[in-house]
């Protein structure tokens, strides 16, 4: 079974390469369209206003997929202060029970995500008059990322022998 285990972290970490990488080049966008915004709006002479709206959409975007890095470092938000006081095995059964509560969560925003970005072809956004169901894409696009880390580290959990660490943190 150790193979099992061995196999979905690996998957994990793949995933979360892609991801994580995609998390660094949505920031430095981030960082690029600020500046570009200070500028144009006490140096340069042009009136660009997109900069304000861009600069939001892409901090969601960038937060939304962080989500699924966490999950798979087992470095989302937790009650390790109660988690660390149960032995191996209760720690085991805990983490994956958690973990079937947090896929269901993130399958529900993954299913109403994909009805919010139907919705948003209707609608536009203010200043740049794009339809609002490409921010829009992110809830449910972060969702699903979500919902595969967690079933990932959830197998780990359940098949390794040592999976869940004191901290509740899969190892490789």
């Amino acid at each position: 079974m150790r193979g099992v285990a061995g196999h979905a972290i690996r998957a994990s970490r793949r995933i979360n390469w892609f991801v994580e990488r995609l998390c660094v080049l949505l920031l430095v966008l981030l960082v690029l369209d600020v500046w570009l915004g200070v500028l144009v709006r006490y140096v340069l002479p042009v009136k660009w206003t997109f900069t304000e709206e861009l600069a939001r959409y892409l901090m969601i975007w960038a937060a939304l997929l962080a989500v699924s890095s966490g999950i798979s470092h087992r470095e989302h938000i937790g009650m390790l202060v109660v988690f660390e006081r149960f032995p191996p095995g209760v720690r085991k059964w805990m983490s994956v029970a958690f973990d079937v509560i947090a896929f269901g969560f993130f399958a529900v925003i993954l299913i109403y995500g994909i009805g919010f970005v139907d919705r948003g072809f209707s609608r536009f956004t203010m200043i740049a008059e794009i339809p609002k169901a490409y921010p829009f894409m992110g809830v449910p696009l972060a969702a699903g990322l979500a919902c595969l880390q967690l079933l990932l580290v959830t197998v780990h959990d359940f098949f390794a022998e040592d999976g869940v660490t004191a901290a509740g943190r899969a190892e490789a």
